[in-house]
C-alpha cells in the first residue's frame, strides 16, 4: 500500500518492498505525524484550500486514528511503506475520498522533516529532565558524604580531596551536557512544513499558522535546507556521545571504587549481579553496561555522519537511516541516565576505607614542600627534600605525620613543630582557596 504508483506500470519486487519499508522503525512517530497533519489541515482550512466541513472531517478522522493507536485498538503494522502511508491510508478508509485531500500542499519530504524535528525536540526535553535528575542525585549524595578521600592523577594517589568535591566534578560535566542539549533544542526549533519536496508550493499557504500550532519558534528560511537538514540529529547525537563519555568515566570510577582493591563504596544490590560459578561475587554490572553502551552511541553518531557526508541536495532515501540511529541513541542515553541516577542514589560510601587510603598514600607531601617554601626554601629544593623524606617513610613504614620532629628535622633545619598543623588533612582541605567542601550550585 503506497502513496505513489501512477507513473509505474510494473509491480514493485517483494524484496524491494521489504527493503524499502521503514514502518517497523518509524512507527514510533505516529503521534508526531498525526499532530503535524492536524496542524497542516487547520492551515489549509484557514487559507481556503479546504472547506470547514472537509477540515473538520479530516481532523476528526486523524484524532480517531490517534486514539485508536494509543488504546491499542489499531496496531501500527501491515504492508505500509512508512508511518505517513499508514496514517493517510487508514484515514481514507475511515472518512472516504476526503482523506485524499490531506496531502494538499505538502510532500513526504517536509512531512518527515517536521515529524523528526517534533520527535527530537520532545525527546531532547526528556534528556534535559533526566540530566537534572542525575545532577540532583549527585548533589544529594555529595552533600550527605562530605568525607575526605584520595584524589588521583595517573591513577596514583596525589592529594587529599573530598568525596563531595569529586562528585561535584561530575555535576559540572553533566551541567555542561544539559546546556548543550538545551542549545541544540533552540537551534532545531524551526518548522519545515511548507517546504514541499524542495521548492515550496504554488498554493497560497501560511507557514506561520503551522509554526504557531506546532510550537516552533520560526519557519525554516530555505526550502532546500528545510527538507535535507539533519544537522540537529547529528548535534544531539554528538551531545549524547559526550554525555555517555562522562557517564562512562563515572562508571569506571564506580567499578574501581567498589573493587576489593579500593573498597571505597558499595553498590546497591538492585544494580549489581552475581556470578554463575563464584558465589561470593557481587558485580557492578549496571556501571559496566553503561560503560559498554557508550560505544554504541558513538557508533550511531559516526554511522549517520558517514551516511550524510556525500549526499547532494536535497532529500535522498539514504536519509531514512537517520531514524534507526537516532532512536537507538536516544533510547540508550535515557536508559543510562536513569540507571546512573539510581546507582548514585543508592550507593554506600565507606568513609573509613577512604581515610585509610589517604594515610597510606603520602597525600600531604605537596603540603610539606609548600611549608618549606613558606620558610624560604626554593621550591625545587623543597621538592627534592620531600622526595628523600618519602623514601625514608617507605623504608620505615611510617606516614609523614607520624614522624617525630627529630626525624623531620634531619631533612631540613627549617622544619619545626608547626609543620604538624600545616600538614593535617582537615586543615589542608580548609586552607585558603582550597576549600573543597563547597557544593556546586544546581
Amino acid at each position: 500500500m503506497k502513496l505513489w504508483g501512477g507513473r509505474f506500470t510494473e509491480r514493485e519486487d517483494e524484496i524491494m518492498e521489504k527493503f524499502n519499508t521503514s514502518l517497523p522503525v518509524d512507527n514510533r512517530l505516529y503521534r508526531e505525524d498525526i499532530t503535524g497533519s492536524i496542524a497542516h489541515v487547520k492551515m489549509l482550512q484557514e487559507c481556503g484550500l479546504l472547506t470547514d466541513a472537509e477540515g473538520e472531517t479530516l481532523i476528526s478522522g486523524l484524532e480517531s486514528i490517534l486514539n485508536d493507536i494509543e488504546s491499542g485498538e489499531l496496531k501500527v503494522e501491515g504492508g505500509y511503506e512508512d508511518i505517513h502511508s499508514f496514517v493517510e491510508m487508514n484515514l481514507t478508509k475511515r472518512i472516504g475520498d476526503t482523506g485524499k485531500k490531506l496531502h494538499t500542499a505538502r510532500s513526504r519530504n517536509d512531512q518527515v522533516a517536521v515529524d523528526m524535528r517534533l520527535y527530537a525536540k520532545n525527546k531532547a526535553g526528556e534528556v534535559v529532565n533526566s540530566l537534572q535528575q542525575l545532577i540532583d542525585s549527585l548533589n544529594k549524595k555529595a552533600t550527605n558524604n562530605n568525607v575526605i578521600m584520595p584524589g588521583y592523577t595517573h591513577l596514583q594517589r596525589a592529594q587529599v580531596v573530598t568525596f563531595s568535591h569529586h562528585l561535584g566534578a561530575y555535576v559540572q560535566m553533566f551541567s555542561r551536557d544539559k546546556k548543550r542539549v538545551q542549545n541544540a533544542i533552540t537551534i532545531l526549533d524551526e518548522n519545515p512544513l511548507g517546504c514541499g519536496a524542495l521548492a515550496g508550493t504554488t498554493h497560497n499557504i501560511d507557514r506561520q499558522i503551522t509554526t504557531d500550532l506546532l510550537g516552533f519558534s520560526k519557519s525554516v528560511d530555505n526550502y532546500l535546507d528545510g527538507v535535507s537538514d539533519r544537522d540537529y540529529l547529528l548535534e544531539l547525537m554528538s551531545n549524547f556521545s559526550i554525555m555517555m563519555m562522562h557517564m562512562s568515566r563515572l562508571s569506571e570510577e564506580l567499578i574501581l571504587w567498589s573493587s576489593q582493591e579500593f573498597r571505597f563504596i558499595e553498590m546497591d544490590e538492585a544494580y549489581s549481579t552475581g556470578s554463575s560459578i563464584m558465589p561470593q561475587k557481587k558485580n557492578p554490572d549496571a556501571a559496566e553496561l553503561i560503560r559498554g553502551k557508550t560505544g554504541r552511541v558513538y557508533g550511531s553518531l559516526f554511522a549517520f555522519l558517514t551516511t550524510l557526508k556525500g549526499l547532494p541536495l536535497t532529500y535522498n532515501k539514504d536519509m531514512q537511516e537517520d531514524k534507526e540511529q537516532f532512536f537507538d541513541a536516544i533510547d540508550t542515553v535515557i536508559d543510562c541516565l536513569e540507571i546512573m541516577s539510581k546507582m548514585i542514589e543508592t550507593l554506600h560510601v565507606k568513609e573509613e576505607n577512604m581515610k585509610a587510603a589517604i594515610k597510606a598514600g603520602f597525600l600531604n607531601a605537596t603540603e610539606v614542600a609548600d611549608y618549606l617554601v613558606s620558610k624560604g626554601t626554593a621550591f625545587r629544593d623543597a621538592h627534592e627534600i620531600v622526595g628523600k623524606l618519602i623514601i625514608y617513610c617507605e623504608e620505615e613504614g611510617k606516614a609523614i605525620e607520624d614522624l617525630t620532629i627529630e626525624e623531620l628535622a634531619k631533612f631540613s633545619g627549617d622544619i619545626t613543630d608547626d609543620i604538624y598543623e600545616y600538614i593535617d588533612y582537615e586543615n589542608i582541605l580548609n586552607k585558603g582557596n582550597k576549600k573543597l567542601i563547597k557544593q556546586i550550585k544546581k
